[in-house]
Formats: structure tokens, sequence, C-alpha cells
């Protein structure tokens, strides 16, 4: 059991915040351990045959398939606009003490594969190593499908900000995940492992490749995070369906606004929008002004980026033309 103590502080110093390294790590055990779910079926379909083009085996030592996975791989979510640059430096930085000890923690169930040990007598330069093939992996793998797993990200966080809004943290920690409890002064943490820390400085990490398990990371200077899986990942890898002449929604809307519509299923930003349907910024910008004004779309700001995502009236539009999308649960106004 992990405890995290809370105090009187706990609201307004718990934060949420993106790991795109968690995103790295965790899609790489998917890959290691060869045990694909269904629900990251579309993305594995999609990089396999990249793959050869990364230090596979070097990955393999850091992330052995069935393997405990190094808390370094988990360091430096401390906002929603953590970048994959920052937690690699200090992956690179990381005390190499620390980084031998937590890849044998990694291989203590079948001892350390020849290709870790040959790591670990690479000294210094081995967590720079490590970093260097993680962002090899990073840009084959992670990259190229960043802004559909950042929307999902966005729109897990408004989701539980209005939980946190409506409810105080216990109706926020209802539905993260089975493993946790609350009590009056804590929140607990079904784990093989024990912790008592306090909970005042913790961070909230949705993560789309960690489903159906939590992450719990203590931390070496005793900031705890809790990294969960992610709302709405049904949704990320299903193909849009382009709309044409004999698309009722196309002939309702015009194509572009259609396509627009089909898209935001989850939270995406003018820029994501324009890049991924092919449009440019100011098209988008007056298709999403007309979505707005019809009551198809709300939008919200969220640190520098303005969000847009269609409506529960849009969603029942979009599925009654054979989307076969859910009504989705809109972001804040």
């Amino acid at each position: 059991m992990i405890q995290l103590r809370l105090s009187s502080a706990v609201l307004a110093r718990m934060r949420f915040a993106y790991s795109p390294l968690a995103e790295t790590a965790k899609s790489l055990y998917i890959v290691n351990s060869g045990n694909v779910h269904p629900l990251h079926r579309g993305w594995y379909e999609r990089v396999r045959s990249d793959l050869p083009r990364v230090d596979g085996e070097l990955l393999r030592a850091v992330v052995p398939p069935g393997g405990h996975i190094a808390e370094f791989l988990f360091v430096g979510a401390t906002d929603t606009a953590t970048t994959i640059e920052q937690q690699l430096q200090l992956v690179a930085d990381w005390p190499l003490e620390h980084f031998v000890n937590e890849l044998a923690q990694a291989w203590r169930a079948v001892g350390m594969s020849p290709a870790a040990r040959r790591l670990v007598d690479r000294g210094a330069d081995a967590p720079r190593m490590v970093a260097d093939a993680l962002e090899q992996y990073w840009h084959v793998a992670i990259a190229p499908y960043w802004p559909q797993l950042r929307a999902v990200l966005d729109a897990d966080v408004a989701y539980r900000t209005r939980r946190l809004a409506r409810g105080g943290i216990a109706e926020l920690m209802l539905d993260l995940h089975p493993s946790i409890k609350m009590t009056e002064h804590a929140i607990r943490v079904a784990s093989l492992t024990e912790g008592d820390v306090d909970g005042g400085g913790l961070t909230l990490v949705p993560c789309v490749f960690v489903w159906p398990h939590l992450w719990v990371e203590l931390g070496l200077a005793g900031q705890p995070s809790l990294t969960y899986g992610a709302r709405g990942i049904g949704d990320l890898w299903q193909d849009s369906v382009g709309a044409d002449e004999e698309d009722p929604l196309a002939a309702l809307l015009g194509r572009s606004r259609a396509e627009i519509l089909v898209s935001l299923r989850l939270p995406r930003s003018t820029t994501d929008l324009a890049r991924s349907l092919h449009l440019s910024a100011p098209t988008v910008s007056s298709h999403l002004a007309i979505l707005r004004r019809s009551g198809l779309v709300t939008c919200w700001r969220h640190g520098r980026r303005v969000l847009y995502q269609r409506t529960s009236a849009a969603a029942t539009i979009v599925a009654a033309s054979g989307y076969g999308d859910e009504v989705a649960e809109p972001g804040p106004a």
C-alpha cells in the first residue's frame, strides 16, 4: 500500500501535467512485451514498419518485456507544457548510481541481460546513450501522433477539472483508477511496494499508453505523481471517414466544416486541425467561428492554446450521419 498524505494545502499545490516521456516509455513497454491491447492496435499497426529504425536492443535493455519500468522514465512532468526535450535532458543527467540501481531493479526477476550489462559498463555515458535512443524512438513512434495524443490528454484534464470543481478531490479521484481509495486524510493506492509521503505536491499525469494500469512515482525530491489512463482512448485510433458528395453531413454543412466537426470528437486547436486536415489556419478559424455561432462547437483556453470541441448537439448530428460516434461530453464553456 502506498499512502499519499493530504495536507490542508493540497488543492493549492496539486496540478496536472503531461509526460511525453511516459507515453514513450509505456508504449515501448507494449512493443517489447508483444502484448498489444486492441485499444492500442491501431497505433501499433501504424508504427510497426518503422520500429527497425531505432536501437531496439538498447531500448529493450532499459524497458525489458514484463519487467519493472525505471523511475527515471517518468521524470520531469511538471505541467501541461512539459516537453520531451526537457525530460530527455533529465534522463541524460540522471545520477549514475540511481541509473544503475533502477536498471538492476528492472531486471531483478530474471537477471540482467547482456545488453543491459554492456550498458552499465559504459559508466557515465550510459544515461546519455539511453536519452539518445529514446529520442530516436520518440520521433518514430510518438511524435507523429502527439497532436492526437495531446487531444485525449486535454479532454481528460477538462473532464477532471470539472469533477474537481463540482465535488472536490474526492470526486476527482472517484473514477481515476480502481486501485485508488480515498480516506479523510490520504489517498491510498493498492501496490506491491510501500510508501508514505506528503501528497500535498501531488501531480496528476494522464497518459494514453499507461492504460489500464496506474503508475505511482514518489520522486527523489519527495514530489509524488500519479500517472493514470486517460479517458477517450477508444476514439483515438479510429480513422476519420472522409466527407464526400454523398455524405449527409457534408451535404448539410459543407465538406470542410463536416471534416472539422468529425475531427472534434476530442478537443483540438486551430493549428492541430489545419495540420491534420491540410487546410490553412485562417480557413479553419473561419469555419470554427461559423460552427461556434451555430452552437455546434464550444471552445476554451488551456494555457496558451484555445481548444475546440463539438457540443453534445453536434455529436448527435455526427452520429446520426453514420459516423458511429457516441455523444461526447463537451469541454468547458
